[in-house]
This record gives C-alpha cells, sequence and structure tokens, in this order.
C-alpha cells in the first residue's frame, strides 16, 4: 500500500493523502479512517488507513528536518492485524533536552514517542514510532477499542475506552500491568478525554477523577434529557467546558457542559439557529488549540468550525456525502485540522485563523487552575463571573472577539 499526495483547487483544503489499494481492497468494507493524531511536538503524524494498517508520516511533509541525519523521519507503516479504530501518540521529551545532551535526548524520543493503537478484537498495540517495532500489547477489554488519549503532564498513562462498556486506565510505564478499570456506563464508550488539568476524565457524559479513579458526576439536564446516543466529546482547553455530541429527540445536538458544575451553560445546532444542520450526524467534535472554535465532522460535509456563542459557522466545506467524514485532529499549534474519511484518506484543511482576545487569553490562563466553585467564590461584579464561567454563551456576547475589550472599558 503505497500513500501519495495530491493537491487541490479547494481554498480551504490544503492537501489530500489517498491510499492506492490492491483491487482485491478497493471495494471491501474495513478501509475507513476512523482516528487520526499528531504527535504532541507536531512533528509526526498519524491516520488508520484501514485493513489494520496505520501509516505514520512526518510533519510538515516537505518539511527539511526530514532530510537530516540525525533521526529517520521517513514514512512508516504498521500492521496491526486488526481493523484500528483508535490511536493516540504518547509524550515525547522536550526539545531543550536536546541542547543538553542531544545523544541523550535522542535515545529518550526513541524510548519515550510511542503510538498506541486500538483493535477492534480489544487489544491495544503499542509501537515505537521512530524505530517502527511493537513495544508490546495491553490485553483487558472484551469489545472494540473505540478511542485512546494520553493526559497532557507528559506520563505514560494511557486511557481507553471500549464497546465492553468500560475505561481502562494503564500505566505504560510497567507495560501496562498495572491497570485501572472503571465500570458504570451502560452503553459503548465511543469517546473520551482528559482535562487540561488532568484531574478529570471525560467518557461521554460521564465524569470520573484521574487521581483517585473514581464517579464524579452524570451530566443531565435541560429540556432534552433523553440521549439516545452520544458520538463524541472534548473538554476546552483551559478544562472550563466539556463539549459533547448526542443524538436526542430527532436532531444531533453540541452541549457545552461546566465540568465542575454539571451545569449545562448551551445547547447548540438547533435548528431555529442552524438550519437542517441538526439532522446530519455529527462524527467526532475538538476544540481547536486557543479555545476560540470548535470543530465538528458531519456526515454531509468534511468539516464545519463554529465560534462558541456565535449564529453559524466561521466555515465549513463543501458539501460532499461521498466522503463521509469520521474523525479530526487540530495540529497542536492550530492553522491546520486534519479529517478522516470512510475511503481511508485523509485531508488537511486550513483552519480559520484568530487572534485571542487579552480578556480570552486571562481567563484562560485563570480556568486552567481554578474551578467554577473558586471562581464564583471571588467577590467579582456579577458580568465578570458570567464571563469567567463562560455562562454569557447563551447570550451570544463575543468573547473572544478584539471588541472585548471596548466593551469592557464601556
Amino acid at each position: 500500500m503505497v500513500s501519495t499526495l495530491e493537491a487541490t483547487s479547494d481554498p480551504a483544503l490544503l492537501l489530500e493523502l489517498k491510499t492506492r489499494r490492491p483491487p482485491s481492497l478497493v471495494e471491501r468494507a474495513g478501509r475507513e479512517t476512523w482516528s487520526v493524531d499528531f504527535s504532541p511536538d507536531g512533528a509526526w503524524f498519524a491516520w488508520s488507513m484501514g485493513h489494520g494498517i496505520v501509516w505514520v508520516v512526518a510533519w510538515p511533509l516537505d518539511s527539511e528536518e526530514s532530510q537530516n541525519g540525525e533521526t529517520d523521519r521517513g514514512d512508516k507503516s504498521f500492521s496491526c492485524g486488526h481493523p484500528v479504530w483508535g490511536l493516540a501518540f504518547g509524550p515525547r521529551p522536550p526539545k531543550s533536552n536536546a541542547t543538553a545532551c542531544p545523544a541523550k535526548a535522542r535515545s529518550e524520543g526513541k524510548n519515550s514517542l510511542l503510538l498506541a493503537t486500538g483493535l477492534e478484537n480489544g487489544v491495544i498495540k503499542i509501537w515505537n514510532v521512530l524505530t517502527g517495532s511493537a513495544v508490546f500489547d495491553l490485553h483487558g477489554h472484551e469489545g472494540v477499542v473505540r478511542d485512546l488519549v494520553f493526559p497532557q503532564n507528559g506520563t505514560l498513562t494511557l486511557i481507553s475506552s471500549s464497546r465492553d462498556k468500560t475505561l481502562r486506565i494503564w500505566d505504560l510505564a510497567h507495560k501496562g500491568k498495572k491497570v485501572q478499570v472503571l465500570y458504570g456506563h451502560k452503553d459503548w464508550i465511543s469517546s473520551c478525554c482528559v482535562s487540561s488539568d488532568c484531574s478529570m476524565i471525560a467518557s461521554m457524559v460521564c465524569l470520573w477523577s484521574l487521581r483517585s479513579y473514581t464517579f464524579i458526576r452524570n451530566l443531565t439536564g435541560g429540556a432534552h434529557k433523553t440521549v439516545y446516543l452520544l458520538s463524541s466529546c472534548d473538554f476546552s482547553p483551559d478544562g472550563a467546558i466539556l463539549a459533547t455530541a448526542a443524538f436526542s429527540g430527532s436532531s444531533w445536538w453540541i452541549d457545552l457542559w461546566d465540568p465542575y458544575t454539571a451545569e449545562k451553560l448551551y445547547r447548540s445546532l438547533n435548528l431555529d439557529y442552524f438550519e437542517d444542520y441538526g439532522q446530519n450526524q455529527i462524527s467526532a467534535i475538538q476544540f481547536s488549540p486557543n479555545g476560540l472554535h470548535l470543530t465538528l465532522v458531519t456526515d454531509d460535509r468534511a468539516l464545519r468550525i463554529w465560534e462558541l456563542g456565535e449564529k453559524g459557522m466561521v466555515m465549513e466545506t463543501k458539501r460532499d456525502r461521498d466522503s463521509n467524514g469520521l474523525c479530526c485532529k487540530y495540529h497542536p499549534q492550530g492553522g491546520v485540522v486534519a479529517t478522516g474519511t470512510r475511503d481511508g484518506h485523509v485531508r488537511f484543511w486550513r483552519a480559520p485563523s484568530a487572534v485571542p482576545s487579552l480578556c480570552h487569553l486571562c481567563r484562560s490562563i485563570l480556568r486552567h487552575s481554578i474551578s467554577t466553585h473558586q471562581i464564583e467564590a471571588l467577590p467579582l461584579p456579577k458580568r465578570i463571573l458570567e464571563y469567567l464561567t463562560y455562562k454569557n454563551i447563551p447570550e451570544r456576547l463575543k468573547s473572544c472577539c478584539s471588541s472585548d475589550e471596548e466593551e469592557w472599558e464601556s
């Protein structure tokens, strides 16, 4: 199998990676790209290209770095033996280490830059990205491993969600021999995420403590309490918002929650606001690295990007039901969004550029380490408290635009 690079005339589409398959595999099921991911430093990109194959390429694709002799940055393919539903890069040492001791940093990098792949048979395979070799397997799940995530604190802790209705927390430093199993879901768990301070795990509408491995609370409420299907969830970069995509009633919805209070901050994709968008399945959602936008992958388009609290979308690609997007991932530095499709291809899109306001930056820094309860205890004016707790979203205030400073001054 060979990956080819194609240019495009679509101004929003930067490039597309297509897979040339043997004729015997072209029409067969199992070619879907269920998961894509960038490495934490943005230097590598991986996607599940179908039929049990994961392809890894250096990013950017035309980087001069890939030509130096220090590190093997050529394309790599991992044959997992079973369809791959989830994948995630592990942590790697910071670049500052290379200045102090280049040889040691390269050695640590080979041991630390891991790729975890979740398979249809319940096995999780751990790969060494730079050598292309399998490190070890993790056994325990009894169903499809649907999602994988490493916390942002740089530890070798891996969280996995599965159709066996459990979450598992693996300690890769001990080759997965130390594992915590979280029970309580009544349905498949198709998505999980970790807060930026690494204190909470969200698995759809359930919140768990990553410190004590205990259940915290369910997120329920509002007029629409019946949820039939939940497809994706993601924390905002500051951890103050949890976004969930769910099918409820007769439509798909995006709900924004306060994970500390279980309060529903906003329900969007309502037909009154977004025309027929609610009728299309939402396969995946993710916040942009700066927290200004929420990216959606739906079955009628490859990509939509929404600014929180605003009507309409700041970006949406052309209707293309043939591509049928399944997943998305922002580059860690922003500017690029990768989407995977049912045909096993990957598309890279130019994300809208936006400069965060000073208000938004201050709020993000504050909320990264302070909970809603701590904020509400501060002797601050109501308007500022609403801004810091994101309760201004329903009023559709432009909380991230440069005009914020003018509003505050007035």
